[in-house]
This record gives structure tokens, sequence and C-alpha cells, in this order.
């Protein structure tokens, strides 16, 4: 869910489909910026995830679970901040 407090610009660029071939630009790029130690810890969380969650099955799986589980903390603290 995008917030109202989301520019229209944001909001669209949001909702943009991403070629793979733009991703793949964009992540290549990422990558080139990382060095040392900050890409040894990347590539060690990316290893452990993607043996933790072999399939994109079971990582579409994990990503919507804590998704619920953020949407359902958020919606616990809008509540309680407009107390």
């Amino acid at each position: 869910m995008i917030e109202a407090h989301v520019s229209s610009e944001a909001r669209a660029a949001w909702l943009a489909p991403l070629p793979p071939e733009e991703f793949d630009r964009r992540l290549a790029l990422a990558i080139a910026e990382l060095d040392g130690e900050e890409l040894e810890n990347i590539t060690s969380l990316l290893a452990w995830f993607s043996r933790r969650y072999p399939t994109v099955k079971e990582r579409l799986a994990y990503a919507r679970r804590r998704h619920e589980a953020w949407a359902r903390a958020a919606s616990h603290a809008a509540a309680a901040s407009a107390r």
C-alpha cells in the first residue's frame, strides 16, 4: 500500500513496471559501488538467503509473510498513535 503522503511522481515510479534488463542494469550499478567489508557482508547475506529459500516460490512466500507482518505492525502503530 502506498500512503497518501507520497508524491505523485514517487507513486508513479513505484507502480511502473521495471523491465528485467533495467533491473539488471541498476543492480550492476549498485554492486559496482560496493567494496570491501560491505560487499562481503551483502554477498554473505545473499548466499545465506539463497540457501535458506532456494526456490523462487519460497522466496516469494517469505517476502509475502514479512510484508504482511510489516503491514500489521504499521497498522497497529498507526492506531496507537491515533489514540
